[in-house]
This record gives C-alpha cells, sequence and structure tokens, in this order.
C-alpha cells in the first residue's frame, strides 16, 4: 500500500528529473490513483502538484522555443529548411514524439506530407490525405483543428485503408491538426502526434494553433520571397528601394534574434532613418522612445488617426502623415491591435521636404509596424499567461483561512515568492478604469518577486518587503485638476510571512484604505500603525507602546535623561483644561515654570502639538502612558 510519503518522493523525483523526463511520471499516477482509494484528497492533491510544476515548466520554455523558431524561420535559406524547422520545433515545443506538416495541393484537391519529424514509416512519410479522409482531411475541409486521444475507432473521422495503415505502421495513437491559414488562403496542416493515448488539451491546441499561424506566414512569405528573388536579380539596379526595405527588415530581424526588444526596434527604425521615434501602448503611455520625441506631440490625434486609417484598410497596417510632420503606423498582430509606431524629424537618404517619406521609407516603416507586433505579441502572451497564474495564485492565498495549503505554497514557489520572508500586502482603491494601470504600476514594483490581482473591486498586491507604509506610498497618487478620477489611496499590512497566512493582513489593510477614505484622506497611502488613534482600533495586532512611543518618545527621553517633569506637566496640563495656571497650582509650581516646560514641550514635539488633532493624539498617548506604567508598577 502506497502513502502519502510514496508521492512526496515520486514528486520530488519529478522535480529533480525536469521538464523532460517522464519517467516518475507513471509511477506517480498509479501511486496516486492507489492512494486515492483510502485518502482521494492526497492522490488528486499529488497530480494536481505535478500538472502545477509540468505547466509551469512548459510556460518557461515556449517563449524560448518561439524565438528559436522565429530564428530558424528567418536564417533558413529555402522553403524546405523551413518546413523542417516549423516540424521540427513544433514536436519540440508540445514535447510530442513526432510532428509532421502536410501542403494543400490545388491541382489536386488534396493534401500531401511535406516533412515530418520523429517519424519512422515510409509509407507514412509518402501518404495523401484527401479532403474530408482522416482527420488531416477534415481539418483540410473544414479549416477547423481537430484533436482526439485515440484516433483508431474514433467516429468522428472517415477512415481509409490507406491512411489507417499507414498511422497503424507509424503507431501513432493521438494526433493534433491545425490548418495552416494565411488570411483566406488554406496552406496545409500542421499536426503533431504521440504513439501512446495521451490526450491533447486546449492549450495544446491553441499553442499549435499559434505555431500554425507563424508557419503558414513563414511558408507563404518564402514562396513570395522565392518567387521575388528571381525577378531581382534581373531588376535589381532599378529596385534599389525594395532593396533598402529588405536591408531594414534584416536588420529588424536581427535586433529581435539578438534578444531585442520594443525599444531597440525603435533605436534601430530611428537610426535608419535619421529622425525620431515613439512606441505607444493601447493607452497611449510611450513604452519605447528614441531621439528627441517633441515634447507637445499630440498623441491623442495621432492615436485617433492611426485607428481610422487602419481600420478603412481592413485592419492592414499602413505609415500615414498626421499633424506636425509626424508619421504614425497601429501595430497590429492577428487583427488585433497592439499599440501605436510614431515618428518624425526625418532626415535620412531619400526622404522628401517638410518630412515627406520616400517610397522606401515608408516600406521600412511598416516593416518595422510588423516586426514590433510580433515582438508586442509574444511579450502579451507571456506576460498575459504570468498575469494570469500569479492573479490565480495570489487569489488561492488570500481565500486561504489560516496557513494556506501546501499546493498553495508550492505553487507560489514556482512563481519566484519566497512565503517564509517578511512580504507587504497592500489594497488600492481607485477609479475602475484606473485600475489596470495600478495593477501594472503594482507588478512593475515586486517584479518576478510580487503578485497582483483584483478581488471585490479593488486591486491587492503582495509584495516582499518590512515596510508596508513605504511600499504604499510608492503606488498612491493623489486627484488632480487634470485626472479627477486618477487618485489611488492604498492601505497596507505587514510585514508578515506569507505562508502563516494572509487573511488578517488582508483585513487590516481593507481597514485601513477605508479609514483613509472615512478621514478624507483619499490619495493617500497608510498602514495601521500610520494612523495614529485610529491604527490602533484597525490594527490586527494593536502596538500601543509603539503608538505611545511615537507620539511622547521625545518628551518621555527628555524627562529619562534630565531628570525633568516634562510628561507630568502635560499631564496636569490637560487635566486642568489646557489652563496653565491651574496647572502650576495642580504642580506646586510656578505658572511661569508650566510655561517654560510647555515651551520645551513644543519644541520636542513640534509645531501644531496643540491643535485639536494633535491635541488628542497627546492626550491619548498620555493615558495609555499612565496605563502602562501602573501595570508595570502591578
Amino acid at each position: 500500500m502506497h502513502t502519502v510519503l510514496d508521492l512526496l518522493r515520486l514528486l520530488a523525483d519529478r522535480t529533480d528529473e525536469g521538464v523532460g523526463s517522464d519517467a516518475p511520471g507513471d509511477d506517480l499516477e498509479r501511486t496516486a490513483a492507489e492512494l486515492a482509494a483510502s485518502q482521494p484528497e492526497a492522490g488528486a492533491l499529488a497530480l494536481r502538484i505535478r500538472a502545477a510544476m509540468d505547466a509551469g515548466r512548459r510556460r518557461e520554455s515556449e517563449l524560448a522555443a518561439l524565438v528559436e523558431i522565429a530564428r530558424d524561420l528567418t536564417s533558413e535559406p529555402d522553403s524546405g529548411s523551413v518546413h523542417d524547422a516549423i516540424v521540427r520545433r513544433a514536436r519540440a515545443l508540445l514535447g510530442t514524439d513526432l510532428a509532421y506538416l502536410t501542403l494543400y495541393d490545388a491541382e489536386r484537391g488534396d493534401t500531401y506530407m511535406r516533412v515530418t519529424s520523429g517519424s519512422v514509416s515510409r509509407r507514412f512519410q509518402s501518404l495523401r490525405l484527401p479532403l474530408g479522409a482522416g482527420l488531416g482531411g477534415l481539418v483540410a475541409a473544414s479549416r477547423t483543428p481537430h484533436w482526439t486521444g485515440r484516433y483508431a475507432g474514433d467516429g468522428r473521422y472517415r477512415h481509409t485503408t490507406e491512411i489507417d495503415t499507414a498511422v497503424a505502421e507509424e503507431g501513432i495513437v493521438a494526433i493534433c491538426g491545425t490548418p495552416l491559414l494565411v488570411a483566406d488562403e488554406f496552406v496545409g496542416v500542421l499536426f503533431a502526434a504521440n504513439r501512446s493515448a495521451r490526450p491533447f488539451g486546449p492549450d495544446d491546441v491553441a499553442l499549435l494553433g499559434s505555431l500554425a499561424a507563424l508557419a503558414a506566414v513563414s511558408i507563404v512569405q518564402t514562396r513570395r520571397l522565392a518567387d521575388t528573388a528571381t525577378a531581382l536579380d534581373a531588376l535589381r539596379g532599378a529596385h534599389a528601394a525594395i532593396a533598402e526595405a529588405a536591408d531594414a527588415h534584416d536588420r529588424f530581424a536581427g535586433v529581435v534574434l539578438e534578444g531585442g526588444d520594443v525599444a531597440d526596434i525603435a533605436e534601430a527604425l530611428g537610426r535608419l532613418l535619421g529622425g525620431w521615434v515613439t512606441v505607444l501602448d493601447l493607452d497611449g503611455t510611450p513604452t519605447a522612445r528614441h531621439g528627441p520625441v517633441p515634447d507637445d506631440l499630440d498623441t491623442t490625434a495621432a492615436l485617433r488617426r492611426a485607428g481610422r486609417e487602419t481600420g478603412d484598410l481592413g485592419g492592414r497596417p499602413v505609415a500615414v502623415p498626421c499633424a506636425g510632420g509626424a508619421w504614425v503606423i497601429a501595430v497590429i498582430a492577428g487583427g488585433q491591435r497592439l499599440g501605436t509606431l510614431l515618428l518624425g524629424g526625418i532626415g535620412g537618404p531619400g526622404a522628401g521636404t517638410d518630412g515627406e517619406l520616400s517610397a522606401a521609407q515608408i516600406r521600412t516603416v511598416e516593416r518595422a509596424g510588423m516586426v514590433t507586433a510580433l515582438v508586442m505579441l509574444f511579450t502579451q502572451r507571456a506576460d498575459e499567461t504570468d498575469r494570469l497564474d500569479r492573479a490565480d495564485a495570489l487569489d488561492e492565498l488570500l481565500a486561504a483561512v489560516g496557513p494556506p495549503r501546501p499546493a498553495a505554497l508550492t505553487r507560489v514557489s514556482g512563481l519566484g515568492i519566497s512565503a517564509r520572508r517578511p512580504h507587504v500586502l497592500l489594497v488600492c482603491r481607485c477609479a475602475p478604469g484606473r485600475r489596470r494601470a495600478v495593477a501594472r504600476e503594482a507588478a512593475a514594483l515586486g517584479g518576478r518577486s510580487g503578485l497582483v490581482g483584483e478581488r471585490d473591486g479593488a486591486v491587492v498586491a503582495l509584495l516582499p518587503g518590512d515596510d508596508p507604509g513605504a511600499s504604499g506610498a510608492r503606488l498612491a497618487r493623489p486627484a488632480s485638476t487634470q485626472d479627477p478620477d486618477g487618485a489611488v489611496t492604498v492601505g497596507a499590512a505587514g510585514p508578515f510571512r506569507p505562508a502563516d497566512g494572509t487573511d488578517a493582513a488582508l483585513a487590516e489593510a481593507r481597514r485601513s484604505v477605508e479609514a483613509l477614505v472615512a478621514l478624507d484622506r483619499v490619495g493617500e497611502a497608510a498602514a495601521a500603525s500610520d494612523l495614529g488613534f485610529a491604527g490602533l482600533l484597525l490594527g490586527e495586532r494593536p502596538d500601543v507602546a509603539g503608538y505611545v512611543t511615537g507620539i511622547l518618545g521625545p518628551v518621555a527621553e527628555h524627562d529619562e535623561r534630565r531628570g525633568s517633569e516634562l510628561v507630568r506637566t502635560l499631564e496636569a496640563y490637560y487635566a486642568a483644561g489646557a489652563s496653565p495656571t491651574r496647572a502650576a497650582a495642580t504642580l506646586h509650581v510656578h505658572v511661569n515654570t508650566v510655561a517654560q516646560r510647555l515651551e520645551r514641550v513644543g519644541t520636542l514635539l513640534g509645531p501644531g502639538w496643540q491643535e485639536p488633532d494633535r491635541s488628542l493624539e497627546v492626550q491619548l498617548a498620555l493615558r495609555l502612558h499612565r496605563l502602562g506604567g501602573q501595570g508595570r508598577e502591578r
């Protein structure tokens, strides 16, 4: 009989083996299944942990694999090499036994096997698939993805002897196929397959679809480049502009393949054209810039112009002129608007007067827009996946009462969170339209070591650190006349260890932000300890001694150091209704002595200590100081 300890050993083995090993995976499933009979939750929890580890590793490798695919597709000299790169990378990225690519034959009206990776059967490698026959033929006919965990006997597909024989000879059990489409043009089908009954999930299908989209564009572009190359050989002198644009494309591709980002593309474009460049996100916020971008640039009008021109042209990115001699191009990928590229001050070779662009320069700008879109798409998908993972992990931590489950701690550990180190929790209240921007700022503040999400209409951030007030102050923002809805009010709690639970910190941070709003301190940040006597009521663990020291510390230290009686004088002063004369009588000293002592108190506490709010704080601190002293005497 297997035990939970057996499961833990297998999970440890799974972690040590790494992504490429499935050796302990089957043992883990069998052990979990056996244990589930007596301890269902333990078996299910082990499988969930394994799934989370596998998913995390897979996400880490996907972006690197996509960059490798881009490198292959841009560096291979001919279509055959491109096809080989596509199936080789598809197999590696999805971790399947084999991958293969069929191309559409318009003359015969079917698809034929073009290239395989991991295949051993010659019959399979020479297979042709009539439209509608088999899984691949159905993908080609319907132009939609199809997948099955066990192809043989799956009644959804029209089986033929030729196809079934080739599939059986290859030993294929599970298949996933997705069409290669560029606009309305059908190119072929990209497949991933396994020789065991391992079903394909939605993530696998979506990832293969993304690869298929990239592959289809690459195949079509390779074909077109091959067709164009012949003409360029005869017309090279007359088509210098095209050569110039191609050179720009190579430069941009080189920037990407060397690990460059949007800022590097903006710099390369600016240097090519001899002008300034700025890249804006969907909110119109600059994410990259090169050169002297004008301070008075009307980005709002430029964004409207880019959106209007792109809509008129059916979503095709195109460079269009706008006010002030600037040019604008929408950054689009897959029909999705990702941002905007603005440039101006052009002075490179071939530039016209008054900022006009030559035909070659326009093509260069449009190619820059395409490469920028590709980089932003990859970055956006990676960031969105990571954002969702972190938001889900934070939600799981916040939902726990007391210490979170081990599975939750394992999950956050995989995201780079040290749950046993000090953290602070921030609850940020702002207008609904500001939440996305605040979440983005909080994520940037925490980096890879923080978690950010939304909960009950507020942005919640778990950040490493031991100073909640300072962390909250970096996100707080008062409203302004230009942006009356831009206020961000932050309640903070901590430090605490997430491994010990987050519910108390969440409750305290919520109470703090609500207190700030109630005290008409919108746009500020504070922890319970920063809210004075209000913090004593709001804090999960009221720090009375800290409060007293924070208010009366300088006065008490003066008494201890000089042997004076400033604290006693303050008590008598307030007990006498703030009358120095009656206080002097109580203390049996001259009224001038009381006045001198109060003047010293004012020096120690700072100006305004007798204002109503400060005076209330001082009186409460005196009461608590007296209670503390009586407690010590007893």
